[in-house]
């Protein structure tokens, strides 16, 4: 979109996210991205825990947008928020929810991109000594990745007791015997740290999440002519190829405009017409 060449968008972010967004808003939009000094993000949540997030992941994200916006007086805002637990459709997996918003003030535009992380090292454990721990921290990409430790139940003098940062695995080891010593039941709590500079693979998430808003931006809607043309939903109900009756698989994709009732629906991606019987519930009870 030429009308955000050259111009200055507020990235909140205490996390170093800019490594992951500039370039791709930067190549697709020509929009430069300025961060706002000493602007405390985590007061709207931490993922240490410290700070418990209030409301939605969307109202913590616009929020964070907005403080950045009048931090620096700009018009235009940029954050991102992510979540962590079971996946949606398979809760035995972990998944990320990365949430990105980008807010217009003067055009009244709020436009937003987000993806499932299935991609993730999300995960803990709870250990008495060092040694249970394993191969764990190798799993989960350690040193690279961070770790957060804490006492698994904290005597009330402990409360405060959390570790990060860590450098290396000695460092981790001290930290899982202080955290242990500090708990009620004599175990720490050691678990991934999904602070943006400290996840490299939460990181290249937030590339990915970043290129497609910026995509959307770029996205001029056919009828109205507004930025944020993109997917809007998934429409479920692909047929069985068997008995022709509507499954859980998706049968299409709705794209829309952010601004007027302009929206078309288009098939799968992978052409698929018709579903396996083994997905419908008829067939294969």
């Amino acid at each position: 979109m030429e009308c955000y060449f050259g111009a200055k968008a507020a990235l909140a972010t205490m996390h170093g996210k800019e490594r992951a967004l500039a370039r791709p808003f930067r190549a697709l939009l020509g929009l430069e991205l300025e961060l706002p000094a000493h602007l405390d993000t985590d007061q709207l949540g931490s993922f240490d825990g410290r700070v418990p997030r209030t409301g939605s992941p969307e109202q913590a994200c616009r929020r964070k947008a907005q403080l950045g916006m009048e931090s620096l007086n700009l018009p235009l805002g940029l954050a991102s928020e992510g979540s962590f637990g079971p996946h949606p459709q398979l809760p035995f997996l972990a998944a990320g929810l990365e949430l990105m918003v980008f807010l217009d003030r003067e055009r009244g535009l709020e436009i937003w991109e987000r993806r499932i992380a299935r991609h993730t090292n999300f995960d803990h454990r709870c250990v008495a000594e060092p040694a249970e721990l394993e191969s764990w921290p190798q799993r989960v990409g350690f040193p690279a990745h961070g770790l957060i430790v804490r006492p698994e139940q904290p005597w009330p003098d402990a409360q405060e007791l959390l570790f990060k940062d860590l450098a290396d695995q000695q460092r981790l080891a001290e930290t899982i015997v202080a955290a242990a010593a500090g708990s009620s039941n004599g175990r720490a709590l050691v678990e991934t740290d999904m602070r943006a500079h400290r996840n490299p693979t939460r990181m290249a998430c937030l590339r990915t999440l970043a290129t497609g808003l910026a995509k959307r931006i770029s996205t001029p809607c056919k009828a109205c002519g507004v930025p944020g043309w993109g997917k809007v939903e998934v429409v479920y109900g692909l047929p069985c190829s068997w008995c022709g009756r509507p499954t859980s698989l998706v049968r299409s994709e709705r794209f829309g405009c952010i601004s007027c009732s302009h929206s078309e629906e288009r098939p799968r991606l992978d052409g698929w017409a018709e579903a396996d019987p083994q997905h419908c519930p008829l067939c294969n009870p």
